[in-house]
């Protein structure tokens, strides 16, 4: 589906157009049309009030007896002067509730992110549902190709599938590792793939100040705005890992004070693994994630009140036998229903996972996936991480597995999709033309609406066992290996304004030769 085509989906009576009934020769997937998804439904709430407001209290109380250590000079000079009682020494820092509750109050409960492409923004929270790229990956793999190590070559062609797939509605901070750039300039070149070659909402590498300033001063050339204008109006974002247990590095705090000044957007996410990273109780886990996201929190609001910021969570739990982490597991679902809960506890947007452990994509694969989804988008879940293409606890982005998770993003969202009930809708006038124990495959109601009345999938292969042997007998995975590349090569770049291009890699230059000088 070409660009001109997704800029214009969602203009206002146009009606939400379904999968395209997949044809024979077709070489591409049908594809449901770019979509601002909203769960209609009411979140399922697992937890009670009062097990919510004890996990609240039990927070304040981690926060306030035990504190987070703060390696940053800076961040815990920023507590201080808030009123948190701070230990140098120890760097620990304890935060009163009321320092906490009353941070967190300014923070919004919603905003919205605006790329390149203004058909493209995302309206972080409330009911809206968006669907993210795997990210961080330090491995790549396909079927043909096997498991390689990240590398630039890759890392561009599953930037380009996150483009053309319209269910793909954000990118991670770089979906996959590009082990082959330099460790302290790739961000550099991730960047520029992202503003050139997708025009989509992206996250920065939030390691450091540096990296998170020059995605925004990037983001705000691509889009033709002065870092004030993109203060008023953000795009770029970041996601900041409170090392659990309790250890806030310099690096991501840093980053997430830079992204606060900037007037964009953090997302605060506590890694916690029941058993290893947190008590294995889920009780206890989850009053820690809520502990740690909620001190990151404050902290932007403390430096600027009112910037844009996301209570992140990503509580799951580890194998005992080996120490694992597992994913998609029955403890894992319930946690990312709970975490929305906590977030709506806050108003504040949520940011959740869909993630699996599975070395390949098998059955295992989905079924893991598939929990976390459930669960994510149960819990109104607004930012959904790693959607497509997250393999082995997050060790790879594997290309055929963001195939078969597009193929389930695409029936989710048409699950979400509210039905019609028209009076036309309840087929009277198909009841006039059929008798009873006839059928309604020929009915007038049944051909006006036969092309897009289902979802129509492009993977799911429904022919008889016959008919499917005779084509090969091929599983969903192998089907999805042809797929991949038939979609690299109908890729089309967005377009954008040569000047600002130029503009950019002049940056870029100048950065590179500052970064390799030793500035920051």
């Amino acid at each position: 589906m070409g660009r001109k085509d997704k800029s214009a989906m969602n203009a206002p009576g146009r009606p939400v157009r379904r999968g395209r009934k997949q044809r024979p020769g077709d070489s591409q997937p049908s594809q449901i049309d770019w979509r601002d998804i909203r769960n209609h439904m009411a979140p399922l709430a697992p937890l009670s009030a009062d097990q919510i407001e004890s996990v609240h209290l039990a927070s304040l109380r981690l926060l306030e007896e035990y504190g987070i250590e703060v390696m940053s000079e800076r961040a815990r000079d920023v507590y201080r002067r808030a009123g948190a009682e701070v230990d140098d020494a120890s760097m620990v820092v304890r935060a009163d509730r009321g320092l906490i509750e009353a941070a967190i109050a300014s923070a919004p409960s919603s905003f919205t992110l605006t790329p390149v492409n203004p058909a493209h923004a995302l309206c972080i929270g409330g009911d809206h549902i968006h669907f993210g790229m795997v990210s961080g990956a330090p491995n790549v793999h396909d079927i043909r190709g096997g498991r390689r190590s990240g590398n630039f070559a890759d890392y561009k062609k599953l930037m380009k599938l996150g483009q053309s797939f319209n269910v793909i509605h954000f990118f991670g901070n770089q979906t996959l590792a590009p082990n082959d750039l330099p460790v302290n300039t790739r961000h550099l070149d991730t960047c520029f793939v992202n503003l050139t070659m997708t025009d989509k909402v992206f996250l920065s590498m939030s390691i450091g100040e540096g990296r998170v300033r020059d995605a925004a001063r990037l983001t705000a050339i691509a889009r033709g705005l002065t870092m004030d204008q993109l203060a008023k109006d953000p795009t770029s974002i970041t996601n900041i890992n409170i090392n659990s247990p309790r250890k806030f590095d310099t690096e991501m705090s840093a980053a997430a004070m830079a992204m606060a000044e900037m007037g964009q957007a953090t997302v605060i996410t506590p890694f916690t693994l029941m058993g290893a990273m947190t008590p294995v109780t889920l009780a206890a886990a989850l009053t820690q994630q809520n502990a740690e996201a909620l001190f990151g929190i404050a902290l932007t609001q403390l430096v600027r009140p009112g910037a844009p910021v996301v209570y992140g969570g990503f509580t799951s739990n580890v194998d005992m036998k080996t120490g694992a982490p597992a994913f998609g597991t029955p403890e894992n679902t319930l946690a990312n229903i709970a975490g929305g809960q906590l977030a709506r506890r806050y108003r504040l947007p949520y940011r959740t996972s869909a993630c699996s452990a599975s070395n390949a994509v098998d059955a295992q694969a989905v079924w893991e996936t598939q929990m976390a989804l459930w669960g994510a988008v149960t819990g109104h879940g607004n930012l959904i991480y790693h959607s497509a293409g997250w393999g082995e606890g997050g060790l790879v982005a594997d290309f055929e597995k963001v195939i078969v998770d597009c193929e389930m993003l695409q029936a989710m969202a048409e699950f979400l999709t509210p039905p019609s009930f028209s009076d036309a809708d309840f087929g009277f006038a198909a009841h006039d033309e059929v008798a009873p124990g006839g059928h309604f495959f020929g009915a007038g109601h049944t051909m006006e609406r036969y092309q897009s009345a289902f979802y129509s999938p492009f993977l799911s292969d429904w022919s008889n066992n016959e008919n499917w042997r005779d084509a090969g007998g091929r599983t969903t995975t192998e089907r999805a290996m042809e797929i991949w590349p038939r979609m690299l090569e109908a890729y089309e770049p967005p377009s954008m304004d040569p000047a600002r291009i130029e503009e950019m890699q002049a940056y870029i230059e100048t950065r590179r030769a500052e970064i390799g000088s030793g500035e920051p």
